[in-house]
């Protein structure tokens, strides 16, 4: 029996979880939760036991000084709790951590008991992925379910996914067993530039967030975080021919893609979204990282990028699969699309968010 000292009863909490590593391309996911805990000074109350579900020789402790004397930070999941104050209160559980190297269905087990003890209402899994989207245009974010119910009422997608997964999707099918209602949202993140930071998909997760559980959430210089990105990438894009040419390759599949989206009924949705914001509803104003109603990321698993020193490698390198070696060293141009077609290929395991189990 899990037993909180010190914690207040909740109000209509809701549990939002990110997990370095495998499902967190671009640190994006990861850094959501950090802003999370930060803009709203969450207080830790709980911590898992490092030596239960993490090697050390993949997630190695550091060690650090503290006025002289040496201390030890151990690769853990750490909770935290965070009131969101307003017309309409609400509590955030917040579950930072690195995805565990061992025993993941205990792992799940004990941040359900937690979720169990203090009332969870919902528990909203963030992850990111690599994928071929174009960091031009905004950041694709798809939210699927296990629960049948919680997508027709929450308009999400109901997951297919057959295939390899990460915690993501374990915690999520523990959670549809355990009779807790589960979301996870997916930012997917341009493969040809996918080293963190990512502000642009971390804003766009968190534009999702807000709206799918009511609340306006402080983005501090975020925004601002994103456009420098952008304007960043902009310049070492426009310095490699091969890598503009492909970037507009990526414009014009993902343009086409979404010409069916540009009904009345899906510019009216967006621009009752604007309004909400402007006037102080849900949800910040429009910017850089703002989801597209219905795209779709693309293929490759998300996770940790390699440094590199310059530009070239930097827009190119891209984290090797989970079981393999190597990563491409140049992007492969997709075939332009029929009009009316898709460009998303076929998600690889544990990726497509649009039909998977943690995606």
């Amino acid at each position: 029996m899990i037993e909180l000292e010190g914690v207040p009863e909740l109000i209509d909490p809701v549990m939002v979880a990110a997990f370095e590593g495998w499902n967190d391309a671009g640190d994006a996911a990861s850094t959501a939760v950090a802003h999370l805990d930060r803009e709203w000074k969450g207080e830790v109350f709980a911590a898992l036991d490092a030596e239960d579900y993490y090697d050390f020789q993949v997630n190695r402790p550091t060690v650090w000084l503290d006025g002289g004397v040496r201390k030890i930070t151990w690769p853990t999941t750490r909770l935290s709790v965070v009131r969101v104050g307003g017309e309409k209160p609400r509590d955030l559980v917040l579950v930072r951590g690195i995805e565990p190297s061992m025993r993941w269905r205990s792992f799940c087990n004990e941040l359900l008991g937690f979720a169990h003890e203090l009332g969870v209402e919902m528990v909203v899994i963030l992850g990111a992925l690599l994928g071929d989207t174009p960091h031009t245009r905004p950041v694709p974010v798809s939210g699927v379910t296990s629960d049948p119910d919680l997508a027709r009422t929450m308009d999400l997608e109901e997951t297919r996914y057959e295939g390899p997964t990460g915690i993501v999707g374990i915690l999520q099918e523990a959670c549809t067993h355990a009779g807790v209602p589960a979301v996870s949202l997916w930012a997917a993140v341009p493969h040809y530039v996918s080293q963190p930071p990512n502000p642009k998909a971390t804003l766009a997760l968190l534009n999702r967030l807000e709206d799918l559980i009511d609340l306006r959430i402080p983005l501090g210089e975020l925004a601002e975080d994103a456009r420098a990105w952008q304007l960043g990438v902009d310049q070492l894009a426009s310095e490699d021919s091969e890598v503009a040419e492909y970037v507009q390759t990526l414009e014009e599949a993902r343009d086409t893609a979404e010409l069916p989206e540009a009904s009345g009924e899906a510019i009216a949705r967006e621009f009752e979204r604007y309004l909400r914001r402007r006037d102080g509803g849900p949800g910040p104003g429009p910017g850089p990282g703002g989801t597209a109603p219905g795209a779709g990321p693309g293929q490759a698993p998300g996770g940790h990028a390699t440094e590199s020193g310059d530009s070239g490698s930097y827009l190119r390198d891209t984290p090797p699969a989970p079981g393999g070696r190597g990563g491409r060293t140049r992007p492969p141009k997709p075939p332009r699309p029929e009009p009316g077609q898709s460009s998303d290929a076929e998600p690889e395991p544990g990726d497509g968010p649009d039909a998977s189990e943690d995606d």
